[in-house]
């Protein structure tokens, strides 16, 4: 009886070193994964979700207000077109200047001869 004790102890420490051995294994090969999931992400120009829904979020307020803006110019553009045009004014009464003589040419002077 005895002898069977022996062998089933041994097998149990010998799957529980197994055990521990695949935990680890387990650890590694999920961080090593993540790391090659996290560079096919980086390199793929792939944002987080976070940073997508504040992109979406600014997106959506500009919208809100490009659209706001743009009833604020109908809205203005429709009360410029209701009112009469106004007449233009009439050039006042200027003093007409009187045109200066352009200055007498110079003419230039004569080089000595040599």
């Amino acid at each position: 009886m005895q002898t069977s004790n022996r062998i089933f102890d041994d097998l149990a420490k010998v799957a529980n070193g197994a055990v521990a051995t695949l935990a680890g294994v387990k650890d590694e090969l999920e961080a090593m994964i993540r790391q090659q999931i996290e560079r096919f992400l980086a390199d793929g120009n792939l944002v987080p979700r976070d940073e997508f829904d504040a992109m979406a979020e600014v997106a959506k307020n500009a919208r809100a207000a490009q659209e706001k803006l743009e009833a604020r110019v109908a809205k203005l553009e429709a009360a410029l077109a209701d009112k009469p045009a106004a007449k233009t004014a009439k050039p006042r009464a200027t003093a007409k200047k009187t045109a200066a003589k352009p200055a007498a040419r110079k003419t230039p002077a004569a080089k000595p001869k040599s």
